[in-house]
């Protein structure tokens, strides 16, 4: 079970506003580009004053970075703008929008900079076992526990946490070696699926 599941819906809530960016003229690929500048910008703010009170912005950003994200793909989909181009620059976007907003942990007191890169690494990780399934499939495989969109709910939960309570920082660590511990068994369970469809 992931949040991904219920992604659907939330296309549905998203509909009418893609509908109206279609007929403005913005294309998928500009929505996509969007999205990594969007991350980038906020999450160099808070490297530069990683003030706790600041964090309480964290879990708006990754909403909208994820609505943008759906939004993207919508209008690739559904108004006939698939193209290479735009691939590449989704995989890449989510790449550097994950490093963006994830490595503003690192600049927390009391936080481990080491376990925030190794997060961040098993975030690329798990969307590169991703694309492999693609590749050998046909299907890009967004199994969990902790795909992009349970990602950043729990980073998006901690950001909130911290604001309200940095007293208790030192919980980040502890969520994020659980995050550790998820993804990599997100990565297993991307890859195992590859093999039992390639083996069936």
């Amino acid at each position: 079970m992931t949040l991904y599941d219920i992604k659907p819906k939330f296309q549905d809530l998203l509909r009418p506003l893609v509908r109206v960016l279609f007929f403005r003229g913005v294309t998928a690929n500009q929505v996509t580009v969007s999205a990594a500048v969007f991350s980038v910008i906020p999450g160099a703010g808070l490297m530069l004053f990683p003030d706790p009170r600041l964090y309480i912005l964290l879990p708006i950003f990754l909403f909208i970075r994820m609505a943008l994200n759906a939004i993207d793909g919508m209008l690739a989909r559904e108004f006939n703008q698939k193209s290479q181009l735009g691939a590449i620059l989704n995989e890449v976007g989510d790449i550097i929008a994950d490093a963006a907003l994830y490595l503003t942990f690192a600049f927390l007191t009391g936080v481990s900079p080491w376990l925030v890169v190794l997060v961040v690494l098993l975030s690329w990780l798990t969307e590169f076992c991703g694309i492999i399934a693609q590749t050998l499939t046909g299907s890009r495989n967004y199994r969990g526990p902790m795909g992009k969109s349970d990602r950043a709910f729990v980073l998006g939960a901690l950001g909130l946490f911290i604001a309200l309570w940095p007293q208790y920082s030192i919980v980040t660590n502890i969520v994020f070696s659980a995050s550790a511990v998820l993804l990599a068994w997100t990565s297993i369970n991307r890859c195992h699926s590859v093999l039992v469809v390639k083996n069936a």
